[in-house]
């Protein structure tokens, strides 16, 4: 967890969520306790720290109002760990597809790429200085230093430069030149990993994640290192050698010390569309395997030790953040153990006229700001009236009545639809400057919103 992360109190990590998210405060409330808990629990000195557990949490809200994008919003917040998985992917053991213990592999390779960019940065001064000195060495190879003539010297002898003078002498100048980016056109030939590897095709009942197993690396470490020569850009090599030189700079030891130690102490895993993997009581088929997953979620949110590549890692205090609709099953659907992980239940709201004309014009990635930039880069101009902006809000939460209800996502719908004209036809409109009022909307959308049918197909 990152200097700035732990700095931000409960109510400036809500302040956070509020310039992207609309309204659920409730929600935005228990996500930021959550967050500083984690940062609470690694000041605490006494043995008493092992024993503060996480408590994990599950939004419920229908579709569209928010769910997935908090927990986007906490990730970039946090910067720790973080890894969002579809509860529906997963399946009992035994059956063919992913276990639920792959979710923690896959956050430890998102701390380990998290830790190694973040020294990749810190060596990066050191990494750019070597590359310099390597790109030096392939535009001016190092002449061989020859013994010194044995003429005998006079004083009317004039003084000469040694080839190894004159040699650094050079090297000096081009490097000036190239840091002065006046041999960036130039090419050169670098020698190139080859990245590729035989073609097999591997039969196992389970995957090869599980296995514990990198094919690549192991196989690598048995061939030859292949290489190939390229020509490229003096600018684009030194981007490469600099890259290369920074993977020698790094212990990769202690990259997975540092990744494994943060995932353990501050990983999160969200948990989407968990309600997909709750049976109905009494129901039959694939009802099963869904009990089953949740049998297999139940040690790894509990606490236990997941076998990865990189070493093994304990779950005890990554903390689970779980979401789903629960428009047919009820949280109480789950079995009793997996409820009782997941102590703390927040309900979202639905979202109405009120919160959609807010979505519209707030979040700093609202909907309007994005076709007004998409649409300026063909010099056109997009100006939104109040109650412009306010039919098209009445208008999606009109149809979300009628129809299924999908949230704020039937706002990409309504604009796709209402802006569409103007898309096609935006290189050659002649006005450059167009207003959104009520009239525009209401005129665009009035025969679809009227007709049933095509208000289902088309909204």
């Amino acid at each position: 967890m990152n200097k700035k992360a732990r700095e931000l109190t409960p109510r400036q990590i809500v302040e956070e969520l509020d310039k992207f998210i609309i309204g659920q405060r409730e929600a935005k409330r228990m996500v930021s306790i959550a967050l500083r808990n984690r940062w609470r629990r690694q000041q605490v000195t006494s043995d008493l720290r092992e024993e503060i557990m996480p408590n994990n949490i599950i939004l419920i809200g229908p579709t569209g109002v928010g769910k997935t994008e908090i927990s986007r919003r906490l990730a970039r917040l946090a910067q720790a760990p973080f890894s969002k998985v579809e509860a529906s992917k997963f399946t009992e053991v035994g059956y063919v597809g992913r276990d639920v213990e792959s979710m923690i592999r896959d956050l430890v390779d998102i701390g380990v790429n998290m830790v190694r960019e973040e020294m990749t940065v810190a060596v990066q001064g050191k990494a750019h200085e070597a590359a310099i000195e390597k790109l030096l060495d392939i535009l001016l190879p190092k002449v061989r230093v020859t013994e010194p003539s044995r003429l005998p010297v006079t004083d009317e002898t004039p003084p000469t430069e040694s080839r190894q003078d004159q040699a650094n002498n050079t090297r000096e100048k081009f490097r000036e030149m190239l840091l002065a980016g006046k041999l960036d056109n130039r090419e050169v030939e670098l020698d190139m990993p080859s990245d590729s590897m035989p073609m097999m095709q591997i039969f196992s009942p389970v995957g090869i994640e599980e296995m514990g197993l990198n094919i690549r690396e192991l196989f690598g470490n048995l061939m030859p290192k292949k290489t190939k020569k390229r020509k490229v850009k003096i600018k684009e090599a030194l981007t490469i050698l600099t890259q290369e030189e920074a993977q020698k700079l790094i212990d990769m030891d202690g990259v997975i010390r540092e990744a494994i130690k943060r995932v353990e102490n501050s990983g999160i895993v969200f948990l989407d569309e968990i309600d997909k993997i709750t049976g109905v009581k009494g129901g039959h088929g694939p009802d099963v395997s869904r009990e089953g997953v949740q049998r297999d979620l139940l040690p790894v949110v509990e606490g236990t030790t997941v076998v990865t590549k990189y070493g093994m890692v304990k779950t005890d205090h990554i903390l689970f953040i779980a979401s789903g609709a629960f428009h047919i099953a009820k949280p109480s659907d789950l079995i009793p153990e997996l409820q009782g992980r997941f102590p703390i239940r927040v309900e979202l709201n639905s979202l109405n006229t009120e919160d959609f004309v807010r979505i519209l014009q707030e979040p700093e990635n609202a909907l309007i700001k994005q076709y007004t930039e998409l649409l300026k880069t063909d010099g056109i101009e997009l100006e939104y009236t109040p109650e412009g902006i306010r039919e098209i809000a009445e208008i999606a939460s009109f149809v979300n009545t009628k129809a299924e209800n999908i949230g704020a996502r039937r706002l990409h719908t309504i604009m796709s639809k209402l802006l569409e004209d103007i898309l096609f036809q935006a290189p050659e409109i002649k006005k450059k400057k167009i207003i959104i009022d009520q009239k525009f909307v209401k005129d665009v959308l009035r025969d679809i919103i009227e007709d049933e049918d095509l208000r289902k197909y088309i909204l």
